[in-house]
């Protein structure tokens, strides 16, 4: 017996996409309150020279509020080894600003150390869409992680990691 179809168009969707698989990133800014972030399984790259990546935000409040109103922020590729961020950052309410995870960038903004790869980025452009944000960023700095992981995606409202034994060529 086939699965029933969605009920709308935007349930449809919902469903195409909760079945293709996406890296996972955490996204950081200082706010008023101190250094907030979200994770994101938007971001992708758009170009090497100059180093330009792409996300969405799906609103304007909160972390992504403070990521919006942003002159720099910090995308964090997150790996199996940083699940932890992700799943905290996916939470409601970031860490506190004394909180150990934080780290502090030469320039001054806060990261997080223990994420696969930091990159410092400025907004280029952004663009309402509907209900969300679409960010086109510059790269302005990389801090390549020491430890790395495998792959970390997500997939059906869950996180996975990629090994050698999931290659299928």
């Amino acid at each position: 017996m086939p699965d029933e179809a969605p009920a709308t168009t935007a349930d449809a969707y919902k469903a195409a996409f909760r079945g293709h698989p996406a890296g996972v990133a955490v996204i950081t800014a200082e706010g008023p309150d101190g250094p907030t972030g979200l994770t994101a399984s938007s971001v992708a790259s758009v170009a090497v020279d100059p180093p330009v990546l792409v996300f969405s935000l799906s609103t304007k409040s909160g972390s992504a509020g403070v990521v919006l109103g942003a002159d720099v922020f910090v995308v964090h590729l997150v790996d199996s080894l940083s699940v932890g961020l992700a799943k905290r950052f996916a939470a409601t309410g970031s860490p506190a600003a004394d909180d150990p995870m934080w780290g502090t960038l030469p320039t001054g903004e806060r990261y997080l150390p223990t994420a696969a790869t930091a990159l410092r980025c400025r907004p280029r452009s952004t663009t309402e869409i509907g209900s969300s944000t679409v960010v086109v960023a510059e790269v302005l700095d990389i801090v390549v992680g020491r430890e790395h992981g495998e792959p970390l995606v997500y997939h059906n409202r869950e996180f996975h990691s990629l090994s050698e034994r999931s290659r299928l060529s």
